[in-house]
């Protein structure tokens, strides 16, 4: 099967955990672990998130001097290089040597009539309490909202349209090569209007989105989304909550889920079912196996009837 995992920027950086290179390696070491087998048995590609890397830089810049700022799209660059050169160094080390892995500088594009633009939603960098998350938007002129218990940063999030790359990556994976790609969602890209000259975007793209416009395009036959919830749930946080353990993709667009968190998931996952048929699934890493055959986590599925809980 060709499958494409889509790592969440938590599952590698524990929330509120110091953003240290020894704890993001860690972390790596944990999810490579999940993925190995599957690298074996499978066509598999890597997608992850970058929140709390990319929004570290951006700090890391901004502490320098003010002329020292970096776009997003340019940070977002970074951290396809840093992420994936651990993952593909994890991953090397469990799997045979003889084993492929390529890491691809991944441009996405988008739309720069996005009406996400005037309404940022993406989450990025570390968490703070409410009122430290007010004053740092007050001084560096950042807009913040609730995450969970805590504040953090948000940027625009637009829509991903399509992957450049994305004959490079079929080639590699017709050729049995694991391909680490579209970190953070890829790097926003856009057309200068009225031209053919590419040019970057200061947004992060959501990597579930564009996770989902990638397994599409493969014509992957599943679609991971690997986070640090365990399933998605109705009712989060409140004495009613329940695990889904199979749902079709139009049952699952009536329920409602935070546009910062589990939204963007739920929504990438019903639109590959939608568009493709497949399944898509959404768990935790650590139970990768168990994700795909169905007796963890979440399965979106349009063979399903409704909804059925765990």
């Amino acid at each position: 099967m060709r499958i494409v995992v889509a790592l969440g920027g938590n599952a590698l950086q524990e929330r509120g955990a110091p953003m240290t290179v020894q704890n993001q390696r860690a972390n790596v070491a944990k999810a490579c672990a999940a993925l190995a087998p599957i690298a074996q048995e499978h066509q598999l590609v890597i997608s992850h998130g970058n929140g709390p890397q990319v929004g570290l830089l951006a700090l890391q810049a901004a502490a320098y001097d003010h002329t020292s700022e970096y776009p997003f799209d340019v940070l977002g660059a970074q951290t396809e290089g840093m992420i994936g050169y651990m993952i593909e160094q994890e991953l090397g080390n469990r799997l045979p040597f003889e084993k492929s892995i390529a890491t691809i500088l991944t441009m996405t594009e988008v739309d720069p009539a996005d009406p996400a633009f005037t309404d940022p939603t993406k989450f990025v960098g570390p968490v703070y309490d409410a009122d430290e998350a007010r004053r740092l938007a007050v001084l560096r002129g950042w807009v913040v909202k609730p995450d969970g218990d805590h504040w953090r940063r948000v940027v625009p999030s637009p829509m991903p349209q399509r992957i450049f790359e994305l004959s490079t990556i079929k080639t590699l994976v017709a050729a049995d090569t694991v391909v680490i790609c579209a970190g953070g969602g890829g790097i926003p890209t856009m057309y200068q209007p009225g031209s053919r000259k590419l040019i970057g975007v200061d947004a992060v793209i959501d990597k579930d989105r564009a996770s989902a416009v990638l397994a599409r395009d493969l014509k992957a036959d599943s679609l991971v989304i690997a986070t640090d919830a365990d399933a998605v749930y109705t009712g989060w946080g409140t004495p009613e909550q329940r695990a889904i353990m199979l749902v079709h993709p139009d049952t699952l667009a009536g329920f409602d889920f935070p546009a910062g968190s589990m939204g963007p998931k739920v929504e990438a996952a019903i639109d590959f079912a939608r568009n493709t048929g497949r399944d898509a699934f959404i768990g935790s890493l650590t139970e990768l196996p168990a994700l795909l055959d169905g007796t963890a986590g979440t399965r979106v599925s349009v063979t399903a009837n409704g909804v059925a809980y765990r």
